[in-house]
């Protein structure tokens, strides 16, 4: 039991050390698209992905709450807030997801998390500044979502038919990408 815990707490750990490498590559990465600072690629993402359709529900949720903390603790109080509301609403929208009698394809799961991060972080932004002014940015984002969402898809899918035989087979019920 205590080595399936020490295990656990260091796979976390090294999914959490990939996530912040990924946002670091995704903060050079923005800029040469031409995109603005808001708009992102979302490749952090993909851990937090990775974590709940192949290992628990609860090691996702921690990735969250810590991206949210690293980003709290690097870059600000607001960071950390919209960090912690676009991943905990994508969060949920990957388990409710999950949790549907069907899988949904893998596309659809990729661009639902993208777009719920994208509303999550608007959410967050519409009570740090009292107003629903921030809403204005909706459409912009709404479509990023779905564009990001599709190239994450394209990387996920790549990413994870690439994964050992032993690691798909620890895959979730409903998971849109082992079918």
């Amino acid at each position: 039991m205590r080595n399936l815990k020490a295990k656990n707490v260091a796979l976390t750990g090294v999914l959490f050390s990939l996530a912040i490498a990924l946002s670091w590559l995704e903060s050079y990465v923005t800029p040469l698209l031409g995109l603005i600072p808001a708009l992102k690629l979302g490749l952090s993402n993909i851990v937090v992905m990775y974590a709940i359709l192949f290992l628990k529900t609860r090691t996702a949720f921690s990735l969250v709450i810590l991206k949210a903390l690293f980003a709290f603790l690097t870059r600000g109080a607001t960071a950390g807030f919209l960090s912690a509301c676009g991943g905990g609403l994508s969060l949920l929208v990957f388990w409710l997801l999950l949790q549907l009698p069907r899988p949904v394809s893998g596309y659809l799961f990729c661009v639902c998390g993208a777009v719920s991060h994208n509303l999550g972080q608007l959410a967050g932004a519409s009570v740090i500044l009292s107003s629903a002014m921030v809403m204005a940015y909706a459409p912009i984002l709404l479509i990023a979502g779905i564009v990001v969402g599709a190239l994450s898809y394209i990387l996920t899918k790549a990413l994870f038919a690439s994964l050992p035989r032993e690691i798909r087979c620890t895959a979730r019920r409903n998971n849109p990408f082992y079918k």
